[in-house]
C-alpha cells in the first residue's frame, strides 16, 4: 500500500537537487481533491447544487460548486506560499499572489470543476491542473508565468469525482493514478505507470455537431463507424460530456476524444476547449502515457498561449488514432 505522499517523496528522491516545493504543491492539490470529493458526495444533501444565476468569463452558467471549488484551490495556494500566479477558468485574469517575501516558485492553471453541468444529473465531474515554473523576474509573479507552452509544464494532472475519486498526475516521470480510500481519507496508488492502450476501441465526440464540422472530421467519424473486421471497426461511441471523464476512460480503455473546430458558434471559430486549463495539461498526461494531442494540424504542447482563456480544437488519446485524424485533415486541405 503506497500513499500519494509516499509516492511523491519517492519521485522527489530521483532529483537530489529538489527543494521539495513541487512535492508540497502536489500534496496541496491532493488535499483540495479530498475536500471537493467530500462536497461532491454531499451535493444532493446540502445547498451547493444548482446555478448561481451568474455567467463566468467563458459566458457559461456558473454552478455553486464551481465557486466552491475555485475558492478551495485559491485559499490553499494563497496560504501555503508555493504559487506565484493562479489562473482559473472561472476568473477573468490570472491572480498574482501577494507576498511580503519572495513569491512561490510555481504558476498553476486549472479548471476547478470540469463538467459542472453534469452535477445535477449525478454524472462524473473533475478538476484539471497544470504547473509551470516561475519565469518572470521580480518578487511577484506576472501573467508571463501563466502564459507558457505546455511543453514547459513541470507537472499536470486531473481528479475525477465519480463512483470513486481518482487523482492522476505526472511530473514527467510517467503517469500514476491514485484512488481515494474514503475510510482512510488518503489517496492510495492504484494505477502505476499508466499507458495508453495500443489499440483504439472508443471514439468520443458530440455527434450532434455533425453538420457544423468540416469535411475532414465528418469523413473521419464515418471511418471509425464503418465496419471493417481487419481493423476491428466500428469503434464504440462513448461520450459523457465532461472532458476529464471522457479522457480518463479513454486512457484506461483505449480511445480518442475529439472536440474539433466547427462553425456552430462564430464566436468560437478557433475551438471550444481552453488551451491552458484543459488541452495543455491533458496533452502532457497523454504524451507521458504514450498518447498524443493535436489541434488537427499542430501539437498541443507546442502552442504558445497568447491569452489566458485562449481556445483550441482538441484531438487527444491513442497516438496512432490522433495521427490518423491529422491525415484526414491534410487530405481535405489539399
Amino acid at each position: 500500500m503506497v500513499t500519494i505522499e509516499q509516492h511523491i517523496i519517492q519521485q522527489q528522491r530521483k532529483f537530489p537537487e529538489s527543494t521539495g516545493d513541487l512535492s508540497d504543491l502536489l500534496y496541496d492539490i491532493a488535499l483540495a481533491g479530498k475536500i471537493l470529493s467530500r462536497e461532491v458526495n454531499r451535493a444532493g444533501l446540502v445547498d451547493i447544487m444548482g446555478s448561481t444565476g451568474k455567467m463566468n468569463i467563458q459566458a457559461e452558467e456558473v454552478q455553486k460548486l464551481d465557486i466552491f471549488a475555485n475558492s478551495v484551490f485559491f485559499k490553499l495556494f494563497e496560504k501555503n506560499g508555493r504559487v506565484c500566479t493562479f489562473g482559473s477558468e472561472e476568473d477573468e485574469k490570472c491572480i498574482c499572489m501577494e507576498s511580503d517575501q519572495m513569491s512561490g516558485k510555481y504558476a498553476v492553471n486549472l479548471d476547478p470543476l470540469d463538467g459542472s453541468s453534469n452535477i445535477d444529473a449525478n454524472l462524473p465531474i473533475g478538476t484539471i491542473f497544470s504547473i509551470h515554473r516561475k519565469v518572470s523576474v521580480g518578487k511577484t509573479g506576472t501573467e508571463e508565468d501563466s502564459l507558457q507552452k505546455g511543453s514547459l509544464q513541470v507537472g499536470a494532472g486531473y481528479l475525477v469525482y465519480g463512483s470513486s475519486t481518482m487523482l492522476v498526475y505526472s511530473t514527467g516521470q510517467g503517469v500514476h493514478g491514485f484512488t481515494l480510500d474514503q475510510a482512510l481519507g488518503e489517496f492510495l496508488l492504484s494505477h502505476e505507470d499508466m499507458k495508453c492502450p495500443e489499440r483504439c476501441t472508443i471514439y468520443s465526440i458530440n455527434e450532434s455537431n455533425h453538420h457544423y464540422w468540416d469535411r475532414a472530421t465528418q469523413e473521419y467519424v464515418s471511418y471509425v463507424k464503418s465496419v471493417d473486421p481487419a481493423t476491428q471497426r466500428p469503434y464504440n461511441a462513448r461520450y459523457v460530456g465532461a472532458l476529464v471523464a471522457d479522457f480518463h476512460r479513454n486512457l484506461i480503455k483505449g480511445g480518442i476524444f475529439l472536440y474539433p473546430v466547427d462553425h456552430k458558434d462564430p464566436k468560437r471559430s478557433t475551438g471550444k476547449l481552453r488551451l491552458l486549463f484543459e488541452a495543455a495539461p491533458l496533452a502532457f498526461i497523454a504524451e507521458q502515457a504514450g498518447g498524443y494531442a493535436s489541434t488537427g494540424t499542430e501539437r498541443i504542447l507546442d502552442i504558445q498561449p497568447e491569452t489566458l482563456h485562449q481556445r483550441v480544437p482538441l484531438i487527444i488519446g491513442n497516438r496512432e488514432e490522433v495521427l490518423r485524424y491529422e491525415a484526414f485533415i491534410k487530405k481535405y486541405q489539399t
